[in-house]
């Protein structure tokens, strides 16, 4: 794996290419129901979210978990079904870093080592869904990878070397002709050809850290940070609206009837009443429900 943190899931765990887990933020949940609602004729998606049944198994197997001896192989085939049933979850939460310049198997690989730790700590006695808990830590793994790596912009690994290469024998010349050595100088000592030494020199620009307060090019030129575009809250939008699509094909068909029509026929609770044929008092209190089960369900990635 490319330019990973020094753990590595060596425990015996296998990445596969599994359905990624739609696990996002707690916020927005109900304005997310409203525009996802627009969507019940579309083919049914396949479930990436574990159900009620699922998460009671991965419970019963925490606390089974919890009562084997580390040491022993009943554990370590315990252990390693629970990070494999987990799996989704991880997959889901590096494709959310899929942009950033990261092989996606790398994300993938480096987001288990999160999950492998999650197993190793999590207490099913809590009364927190293992979903919950992981998801900070694998999150965490996956940024500590990124800062770990310190370059600008992705940069290939032979690169990388060979910066360090010039940057030694920049030094050493420098040291033994008490000047800067010249590229042919450098391409010599290296063993390799001036367009390398070039090369290397200017893949060196991406190491280097620039202030974004200051102007581009000159002093009226305006700074960095001013061309920098503003973030747009739309796309958390979308984010919330994917996320939520596989909730609300598991819930209930009268509940997920009732949230369609509170936000997408933008009908009242009465109105809803009639149409269901229950109590104005029970659609309150099942649309309470609802939208507190769906905000359970929305993990918190920060």
């Amino acid at each position: 794996m490319t330019g990973t943190s020094g753990a590595s899931p060596d425990e015996g765990v296998e990445v596969t290419n599994a359905e990624p887990a739609a696990l996002p933020q707690e916020s927005g949940a109900e304005h997310a129901v409203a525009t996802t609602a627009a969507l019940p004729e579309q083919a049914p998606l396949r479930r990436a979210v574990p159900g009620p049944a699922d998460r009671g198994a991965a419970r019963d197997l925490f606390v089974e978990l919890r009562k084997l001896p580390p040491d022993g192989a009943d554990y370590a085939e315990l252990r390693n079904s629970l990070v494999r049933m987990h799996l989704p979850l991880v997959e889901h939460l590096a494709r959310r870093f899929r942009n950033r310049g990261e092989p996606l198997d790398d994300l993938t690989q480096v987001a288990t080592i999160g999950l492998i730790k999650s197993v190793d700590r999590f207490d099913p006695e809590r009364g927190v869904e293992f979903s919950t808990y992981a998801t900070p830590t694998v999150v965490g793994e996956i940024k500590r990878h990124f800062r770990d790596k310190g370059w600008a912009v992705r940069v290939p690994r032979r690169l990388q070397e060979l910066r360090l290469s010039l940057s030694t024998a920049t030094a050493e010349l420098s040291q033994q002709h008490g000047r800067a050595p010249t590229v042919h100088e450098l391409a010599q000592r290296l063993a390799i050809s001036e367009e390398d030494v070039l090369e290397g020199l200017e893949s060196a620009n991406a190491y280097s850290t620039l202030s974004l307060d200051v102007p581009d090019t000159d002093d009226e030129s305006p700074a960095v940070a001013d061309t920098l575009g503003a973030e747009d809250d739309a796309l958390e939008g979308v984010e919330y609206r994917e996320s939520l699509k596989p909730l609300l094909e598991e819930l209930p068909p009268r509940e997920k009837k009732i949230l369609l029509l509170r936000f997408f026929g933008n009908m009242t609770q009465s109105q809803i009443a009639q149409e269901v044929g229950i109590s104005q008092m029970h659609v309150s209190r099942l649309l309470a429900r609802t939208l507190a089960q769906l905000r359970e369900r929305l993990l918190v990635e920060e």
